[in-house]
């Protein structure tokens, strides 16, 4: 496979120390042989060095005051990927880990996942190094008006659409959605994820979480299983880990971990959900708080995670739900996982198995959904979003919420049955990369050399 090396090679020519962009670029250009074997028409079209490079790449800086009055500067990001499906779609995320590479694989993975979701959105992300833990809502509220007064240049309701991601929740999008009204003299939906009481859709929040799920339901389906009684591991404490804990529980089945940056809770019981989203969502605090309210669970600080592995992934489950970050679980923590009896992998996190981590996964034949596939009910519940502003509505959440469920259950079926098509069945990874790039390069093809 030359045009896999040949433009790593470029990559690392063109877009220098940008090695998380190196591998999502690998990861689904190693899929493509088949497709390319098959179908000439998009080496003709050089289909893949063009998808590689972002249609436009915005850096900016962000000068902010901080509660001491001190100037602080933080960069700003914005990649606009590609555009062939409709506008830009993907979130911002503030982390001091975020960089020109870390953005730039979000948005291309996001290009293929929103493809896969069949809904009219193109790939993008952006972000900032800027990191909200500890900082005052009032210096929250300076650094995400003075990111928007760059941002608000480049986005529209019909041309690039952010949303939240690590580190933006609804507090930063309320105060980014406040500065591009303020500065545009509109109100309109250039943001998803914004409160229920000025745009927001119900069943966002839960989206990302709630379809990770239903993703896992649909594959241990085809395998005549369910979740129903099995216990499951979950990263993270985020977002995506705090609904897909609340829907395991709806669905008969018992998520027994949790974590944040500092470490990890074993509640063998199952997670205290309330106590979770209490220490979370209303005091913004750390797990270790959880601990003290539960003597029976265990916490876990990161300085005591066995050598060469994520502890959460050292606990004895049948299901796992990795919903941090990137690369949280490597060879040794899907070995670990096997040994102990693992059955399925839903991947909440964007990207959070390594390269070496999914060969394991393959190999053993597990039921495992890759995060563009796995993770995409978020996006999709932000299109859904959009349609609401636009006819200037809002749905019930059991209409979005059944909405989703369909689309998960078609984001299954795509690529079941793209891998059955080039005779890899049952490599969900393989299925959703084909599908996902097949139907952007299609339309890129259509709409000439741009």
């Amino acid at each position: 496979m030359t045009y896999v090396h040949d433009t790593i090679e470029y990559l690392m020519r063109s877009s220098p120390a940008q090695a998380d962009f190196y591998q999502a670029a690998e990861e689904v250009l190693t899929s493509l042989q088949p497709l390319l074997e098959r179908d000439p028409r998009y080496r003709q079209a050089n289909i893949i060095q063009r998808m590689v490079e972002p249609e436009r790449q915005i850096l900016f800086r962000v000068a902010w005051v901080d509660d001491d009055g001190e100037v602080q500067v933080n960069k700003g990001y914005r990649v606009e990927f590609n555009s062939a499906l409709g506008p830009y779609k993907g979130g911002l995320r503030f982390h001091p880990s975020v960089t020109a590479g870390v953005i730039k694989f979000l948005g291309f993975e996001q290009i293929f996942k929103n493809a896969l979701t069949g809904l009219p959105i193109g790939g993008g992300k952006g972000g900032s190094d800027f990191d909200p833990k500890g900082r005052s809502d009032t210096e929250v509220m300076r650094f995400c008006q003075a990111f928007m007064s760059e941002l608000y240049r480049h986005i529209g309701p019909t041309v690039d659409v952010p949303a939240g991601d690590i580190g933006v929740g609804a507090r930063e999008i309320g105060y980014l959605f406040g500065q591009y009204k303020r500065l545009t003299g509109r109100y309109e939906g250039v943001l998803t994820g914004k409160g229920l009481a000025w745009g927001g859709s119900l069943g966002r929040t839960e989206a990302t979480g709630y379809g990770t799920v239903y993703f896992a339901q649909n594959m241990l389906a085809d395998r005549g299983e369910s979740l129903e009684g099995r216990t499951c591991t979950v990263s993270g404490s985020g977002n995506v880990a705090i609904y897909t804990i609340e829907k395991l529980y709806e669905v008969g089945a018992i998520p027994v971990s949790c974590s944040d940056s500092g470490g990890m809770i074993h509640d063998p019981r199952g997670i205290d959900l309330e106590l979770l989203k209490q220490i979370k969502e209303v005091e913004r605090g750390r797990l270790v708080r959880y601990a003290e309210e539960h003597a029976e669970a265990t916490y876990t600080p990161i300085e005591d995670y066995p050598t060469g592995h994520n502890g959460v992934w050292t606990i004895p489950c049948e299901a796992a739900f990795p919903s941090a970050t990137q690369n949280e679980v490597n060879a040794a923590d899907a070995a670990e996982l096997l040994r102990n009896g693992c059955v399925c992998v839903s991947e909440g996190a964007n990207m959070p198995s390594s390269a070496e981590a999914i060969s394991r996964f393959l190999a053993a034949g597990i039921a495992y959904g890759p995060a563009k596939a796995a993770n995409a009910g978020g996006v999709a519940t932000s299109q859904l979003e959009m349609s609401q502003n636009a006819s200037m509505s809002q749905w019930t959440f059991e209409e979005v919420d059944g909405r989703l469920q369909r689309i998960m259950a078609d984001i299954h079926r795509t690529a079941r049955d793209t891998a059955d098509e080039f005779g890899e069945p049952g490599n969900l990874v393989l299925g959703a990369n084909i599908a996902g790039f097949r139907k952007v390069a299609d339309a890129m093809i259509d709409q000439g050399v741009l």
